[in-house]
């Protein structure tokens, strides 16, 4: 499988992946000593986070490149831009592409007023990425600290625009879904997918409708530009996103991706970066997503 179509299986569950299983916990079944800790890790290799929870919220958010998890029927992509809150105690499994510079900050649920009671995505501001990288220093006053604590905590909100895609769960949708999750640049129609499957273009895109809430045509924009983010997080032309994702043309693939995104391609790429992490909680464990 080549490379594109490999990121963009992560929806589904990605095969030979370096498995990571962390343990189950209900909400604040583990007392911390911490209002915030934040972790940082470079993936090595392809992994796959097997379903799990924390006792503390979570923060995901990348310093490079794109990953995904997912939670229930519904796929979250975590970039450099926008980071994915999980409440304490919510079951959620991950990907992460190798080469990721992955990020996750774990919040005491005693000590903070989460900024949602479910899954949302957060806005990674250049100030809040700052923030969330000092409060990494091991040296910190007390006093300093509670002070980075609390400006983070009063920054995060959640973001108007959000990469989530429900993953369908009909069965006549499977082969659909398997096949665009396995190349999300199939230009199978939703009438010659009615052909293959043997039923009418109608029932499909009711099954569609009635499973994700949208329509086919949708429903592939959206898993497209999914795929898009983590091949623009790899620092990859506009012009060939649009191509491996199924755009004939990089206007179209502009404007559908600013549809779904609230931001063009290019005002993705753009976005400012943090700076390079130092980890400076050597031998620290880092349980990201």
């Amino acid at each position: 499988m080549r490379a594109s179509a490999r990121r963009s299986a992560v929806a589904i569950g990605p095969h030979g992946a370096h498995r990571r299983v962390l343990p189950r916990h209900a909400a604040g079944d583990v007392e911390v000593p911490y209002t915030i800790l934040a972790g940082h890790e470079t993936i090595e290799a392809d992994t796959f986070w097997a379903e799990h929870s924390h006792p503390t919220h979570e923060l995901l958010w990348n310093q490079r490149g794109a990953s995904t998890a997912r939670i229930g029927r519904r796929v979250h992509t975590i970039s450099p831009g926008l980071g994915l809150w999980i409440p304490a105690g919510v079951p959620h499994s991950g990907f992460t592409p190798a080469g990721v510079q992955h990020l996750a900050a774990q919040f005491s649920i005693t000590q903070v007023d989460p900024p949602s009671s479910r899954p949302v995505a957060v806005e990674i501001t250049p100030l809040l990425r700052l923030l969330l990288e000092r409060s990494r220093t091991e040296d910190l006053t007390p006093p300093a600290r509670e002070r980075t604590d609390a400006v983070i905590l009063d920054l995060l909100a959640p973001s108007p625009r959000e990469l989530m895609l429900t993953v369908p769960d009909h069965p006549l949708l499977a082969p659909v879904v398997a096949a665009l999750m396995a190349d999300t640049s199939d230009p199978t129609t939703l009438e010659e997918w009615a052909r293959r499957i043997g039923v009418s273009s109608r029932t499909l895109a009711r099954a569609f409708e009635a499973s994700t809430g949208v329509g086919f045509r949708t429903w592939v924009t959206t898993a497209r530009s999914h795929h898009a983010v983590a091949l623009l997080a790899e620092g990859q032309r506009v012009e060939d996103v649009a191509v491996q994702v199924g755009f004939r043309s990089a206007s179209a693939f502009t404007a559908a991706f600013r549809r779904v995104t609230g931001v063009t391609p290019g005002e993705f790429r753009q976005a400012p970066a943090a700076p390079e992490p130092v980890d400076r909680r050597a031998g620290m464990p880092v349980r990201a997503s």
